[in-house]
């Protein structure tokens, strides 16, 4: 398209002599240089995103940015990002902004802008509820039902600067049941194409923007009870013209397609599944597009077109939180909870494979159960239960790198790591993060402490490094 254009701009010499300009090879360049590195320009964004939306797992086309939960490669990893190694709360701190509310959703970066999600409890109580410390107990962990109006915020602020750009109360009212103290009513990340901002807050709603805050639609896909009243989590996942929502609770569950543009439903399939808060894995293999979606009973892939189960295996333990990530032609999928459970996947399959030996490898130890493992270019690690105990596998082989190693200076971990410039980043819920190199042996490179609660997992971009507590979002720079 591009190049057809390119004749409008050809250069007429006799014209040019005419008016009195003589014509050399030098002008002609200096005149015409900024049209043509225009149109090239243009017609490499073309290309780029035409290629990019073929083959990438996700819908983010820039590696700069970190527009989902797990970063642009579904992995955990940015390939252009180079943080820093060290700070504290007086050192390499660019900013940090108050976040008023609860929320352990990931932050997500476009461009200049940071996106969070937070729900805020307000003062405002329903009379016919009784207080949640005169409630029964009615579950193993002693939940009660909140009887306070929340809002439901989304927060746009400056990436430069931590400035509020804008917030939104997408929605205000009471949720139906409560959820684990380590949980809240704002778990869920956003996720962006550039153009809209999705923003899932489960049974409280699902809500879309535009950049500058705009809102586009909503819709209420209904409540769900969460076994054991421990609340909801998993994030939707945007890719191309789709979004999808999986939700696995109490023996039931969905997992449905939306249109972006509109929110209207494309498909819904009902899923016969426990607890689990496993966001899902998009991409294109073997001819199709691909939904993979971890769970007790299954680990499964749909057909994002159609909803069709493309394959399925058995073999993960419960409550699977972990989401899978994708190597080549092999899925790796695993969970912590009431055992350990990691498979190996192909993604050239059709039907069945449970206990089959069309699995290519799998382990029995040492995985999961909150945090999502990392993936960077043939290293698979992850973390043991909730635990600060690292193993690194090959992720062809399965072979053994680093086994079981505990992580000096960490204790309890939530936030699932993330890695960059040959780095691994791996954040405790006291505020610690270790700085590993990315190697088979534990090399720490650093050991840095802020002061706040983080159970969020961090995210990147360029040089930056940001990192969601309780009280604060932290924008960690180089100074």
């Amino acid at each position: 398209m591009y190049i057809g254009n390119f004749g409008s701009h050809n250069f007429d010499s006799r014209k040019q002599h005419e008016d009195g300009l003589a014509f050399t090879a030098p002008h002609y360049i200096k005149q015409h240089f900024k049209v043509l590195k225009d149109i090239l320009m243009k017609l490499l964004a073309s290309l780029c995103s035409m290629l990019l939306v073929a083959i990438s797992p996700g819908s983010c086309w820039a590696d700069d940015d970190w527009s989902q939960w797990r970063g642009p490669l579904n992995s955990g990893v940015s390939k252009s990002a180079e943080p820093p190694v060290t700070w504290s709360e007086t050192e390499n701190i660019k900013w940090k902004a108050a976040i008023d509310g609860n929320g352990t959703s990931t932050p997500i970066i476009w461009g200049d802008k940071v996106f969070l999600l937070t729900a805020i409890k307000t003062e405002e109580k329903d009379s016919s509820i009784p207080d949640p410390k005169d409630q029964p107990k009615t579950n193993f962990f002693d939940i009660k039902r909140p009887n306070a109006v929340h809002e439901f915020v989304v927060i746009c602020l400056n990436k430069k600067t931590g400035k509020e750009i804008w917030r939104d109360i997408a929605t205000k009212k009471i949720p139906h049941e409560g959820a684990h103290n380590d949980n809240d009513f704002a778990s869920a990340s956003p996720t962006t194409d550039g153009k809209r901002l999705f923003c899932w807050f489960g049974s409280a709603g699902l809500f879309c923007y535009d950049l500058n805050g705009n809102k586009l639609w909503e819709r209420n896909l209904g409540e769900v009870k969460v076994g054991s009243s421990l609340g909801e989590g998993s994030s939707p996942v945007l890719y191309g013209d789709k979004l999808v929502i999986v939700r696995d609770y109490n023996h039931k569950g969905s997992i449905e397609v939306l249109e972006a543009a509109s929110g209207k439903s494309v498909w819904r399939k009902e899923r016969d599944e426990n607890n689990a808060w496993a966001t899902p894995l998009v991409l294109e293999h073997s001819g199709r597009t691909q939904v993979i979606t971890s769970a007790t009973n299954f680990v499964r892939s749909y057909d994002l077109e159609s909803g069709d189960v493309i394959w399925q295996c058995s073999g993960l333990t419960g409550n699977v939180t972990p989401c899978p990530v994708v190597e080549g032609d092999v899925v790796y999928c695993m969970s912590g909870y009431q055992g350990y459970s990691l498979l190996a996947l192909p993604l050239t399959e059709s039907g069945d494979i449970s206990q089959s030996d069309k699995i290519i490898w799998s382990r029995d130890r040492g995985t999961p159960y909150v945090p999502s493992p990392l993936l960077y270019d043939g290293m698979l690690y992850y973390t043991q239960s909730n635990n600060a105990i690292l193993s690194c596998l090959d992720s062809k082989t399965g072979d053994t790198l680093l086994e079981r190693t505990r992580l000096p200076g960490l204790s309890n971990v939530y936030a699932s790591p993330v890695g960059a410039a040959g780095r691994i980043y791996i954040t405790d819920r006291n505020g610690t993060t270790l700085v590993l190199k990315r190697s088979n042996e534990l090399e720490v490179l650093a050991t840095n402490k802020l002061d706040d609660t983080i159970d969020a997992s961090p995210a990147l971009a360029e040089d930056t490094l940001f990192l969601r507590g309780r009280k604060f979002l932290y924008c960690i720079q180089q100074q």
